[in-house]
């Protein structure tokens, strides 16, 4: 919140520089920042000073100087947290929290920011666990397991091309509900590929082995995936 009060957004490409020249210092190369969410709702508990602001302008301008902050200096970015995360009442990593605005209202606000930089070379997506209902109809399917989201929005309708990560699968929004493993191939199936902190890798690869062996992932989803995350190692 106090880097979105700067007027003046080189600043705060130059702050994300030192903080990938930080991040190569201790052999990081990917920063999942910077927070794109717009937040509307004072009473967020777990947004709130993590967003740039209220206003979408300014979150956007504020996270693409955070972004070329980070990638000018080979630290790839990631927009946080599709489809927006900025009007919730719920702590994702305690329960699902709910979107319930209509889609004029979502893409006017929520998912304006992440459309805006869909075509700035934004290396990473962070998707969450948010149920949306204007974007998922079947109920209580968080957005970070939803193919209507993912593959259907973000990258068919926005046509994002880069890596596409889940926020940690060990949260209670998505840890309540699902089978360690079972959630991991959902997220998968979903068109997520990296699914962060999984409590159940050996069966994740199991269920998403059994599932591109009966034809439900295609043999081209698991490739494209492959290709991008080595590709992000050379970045």
């Amino acid at each position: 919140m106090t880097l979105g009060a700067i007027q003046d957004k080189n600043l705060i490409t130059e702050m994300a520089a030192k903080i990938a020249e930080d991040s190569h210092r201790m052999g990081i190369n990917w920063d999942f920042a910077p927070v794109v969410d717009v937040n509307t709702n004072p009473e967020n508990p777990i947004i709130g000073n993590r967003s740039f602001g209220s206003e979408v302008s300014n979150v956007t301008n504020s996270a693409l100087a955070y972004s070329k902050g980070l990638q000018q200096n080979r630290v790839l970015a990631a927009i946080k947290h599709f489809p927006g995360h900025g009007d919730t009442e719920t702590d994702s990593h305690l329960d699902l929290p709910m979107v319930a605005h209509n889609l004029k209202r979502l893409e006017a606000i929520e998912l304006a920011p992440f459309k805006a930089m869909m075509d700035k070379g934004i290396g990473g997506v962070m998707v969450a666990h948010l149920y949306v209902p204007a974007l998922e109809k079947e109920t209580g399917i968080p957005a970070s397991v939803s193919k209507n989201i993912i593959t259907g929005l973000l990258k068919e309708k926005y046509g994002y091309k880069g890596l596409i990560i889940t926020d940690a699968l060990n949260m209670g929004a998505v840890a309540k509900r699902f089978k360690p493993g079972e959630l991991d191939a959902m997220a998968f199936k979903a068109g997520n590929d990296i699914m962060l902190f999984s409590e159940g890798v050996q069966e994740g690869k199991r269920l998403i082995q059994l599932a591109i062996n009966k034809g439900e992932i295609s043999q081209n989803r698991v490739e494209e995936s492959v290709k991008k995350i080595l590709l992000t190692k050379y970045f």
